[in-house]
């Protein structure tokens, strides 16, 4: 079934490990802004190492646990059904499969994530499938950009509700106040001195007690 083309959709990729306030934050920002559906797309488990401190099946439980209940908020499990390494390519490919043709697609991301697209595997096609949401703290600015992005940054980038207007290739930032938490500093608080309570403030409820049941990161 077709998502209602009226309402955007955003994808926002990581390897949520664990993910924590911080990341929920950005998702509920863009979802506001946009008044879209946002979808948080684990990362697979790595082919040729061990996964990340968590396996994919239980960082998708904790993200699931994480959005229970969370208005707009879902789960896509695209990366993790195709497994091996993830392109961006062909996971827009296989969301907008699932779209009504006319329904807003958008990539979200860090500003450095941004800078580094031209590094992308077939990048340029990356641009017309789907709209590029740039997350920026407050004061910042999306300088530096290497001289192809920029290139196309002044061409495409225009306000947020110019991504609404159409299916893809537009590019705008969003401003999300700053955010303490890290999944490094969870993962290292697990396994510090002070184990026992300093990193539960940064993740939702659930997700600390099921780090706990499951032993992870200790």
């Amino acid at each position: 079934m077709h998502a209602a083309a009226s309402t955007p959709v955003v994808l926002y990729g990581g390897t949520f490990d664990p993910v924590h306030n911080g990341h929920l934050a950005v998702a509920r920002a863009a979802r506001d802004a946009l008044a879209a559906e946002v979808r948080l797309l684990p990362a697979a488990d790595p082919p040729h190492r061990p996964p990340p401190g968590a396996d994919a099946g239980q960082r998708e439980a904790m993200l699931r646990t994480a959005v229970e209940g969370e208005t707009g908020l879902r789960v896509d499990t695209t990366e993790l059904v195709r497994g091996g390494r993830s392109y961006t390519a062909d996971t827009l490919e296989a969301v907008r499969a699932g779209l009504a043709p006319a329904t807003p697609l958008v990539w979200l991301l860090g500003a450095d994530a941004f800078r580094g697209l031209p590094q992308w595997h077939r990048w340029p096609a990356l641009l017309d499938a789907a709209h590029w949401l740039v997350a920026l703290r407050p004061g910042h600015a999306l300088d530096a950009l290497p001289p192809p992005l920029a290139a196309e940054w002044a061409r495409r980038h225009g306000p947020l509700t110019a991504l609404a207007a159409a299916p893809a290739g537009r590019m705008a930032t969003l401003v999300l106040p700053l955010r303490h938490e890290s999944a490094t500093a969870v993962r290292g608080g697990i396994g510090g001195a002070r184990a026992h309570d300093a990193w539960e403030a940064d993740v939702p409820a659930a997700v600390a007690r099921y780090i706990r049941a499951h032993r992870l990161y200790a």
